[in-house]
């Protein structure tokens, strides 16, 4: 089974340059809306594979990763 989903988001660039995510649409074509960015590192996904910034993103209450590889593609693992 491929642990890999790439999503589409919709993310925003601050004045200092940081690169926000403010919803992301999952593969049944379902929207989601982040309500709150809670941390960004480098770190890889062992689970689905690459490499990129984590962000930790609060979605519906619950924690979720999202990550954004070095191709510039967003991806987040399957449950």
């Amino acid at each position: 089974m491929n642990y890999k989903v790439y999503v589409d988001v919709t993310a925003t660039f601050t004045r200092d340059g940081r690169l926000i995510p403010e919803s992301f649409v999952w593969e049944d074509g379902s929207t989601y809306e982040i309500t709150r960015v809670k941390d960004v590192c480098r770190a890889a996904s062992l689970r689905a594979g690459g490499v990129g910034n984590r962000y930790t993103c609060m979605v519906e209450g619950r924690e979720v990763h999202l990550f954004y590889e070095d191709n510039n593609m967003w991806f987040m693992e399957r449950s």
